[in-house]
């Protein structure tokens, strides 16, 4: 299982300056399939200066949701470190 990508990304706009909540559509290589589900996330950044990311909102994809979402989690801090979410 591998995420190819995040798309349709767009911010919501909340007033908590420290949080940041996205929706987009995740799309997952399943190696027998590709497949493609909502998903809602956010971004913490704490006080101790790390972020944290959390996912509020998945779509049903025919997969363990541990290892899914893990992945997933990895891909948005991947995306996050690298500036490729939107603002």
């Amino acid at each position: 299982m591998k995420v190819l990508e995040l798309k349709n990304l767009t911010r919501k706009d909340v007033p908590i300056y420290y949080k940041r909540f996205y929706s987009g559509v995740v799309v997952v290589d399943l190696t027998t399939a590709i497949a493609e589900a909502p998903v809602e996330f956010q971004i913490e950044h704490k006080p101790t200066g790390e972020t944290v990311g959390t996912i509020t909102s998945m779509g049903t994809i025919d997969y363990p949701l541990v290892p899914l979402k893990k992945e997933v989690i990895n891909f948005i801090a991947a995306l996050d470190s690298s500036g490729k979410l939107p603002n």
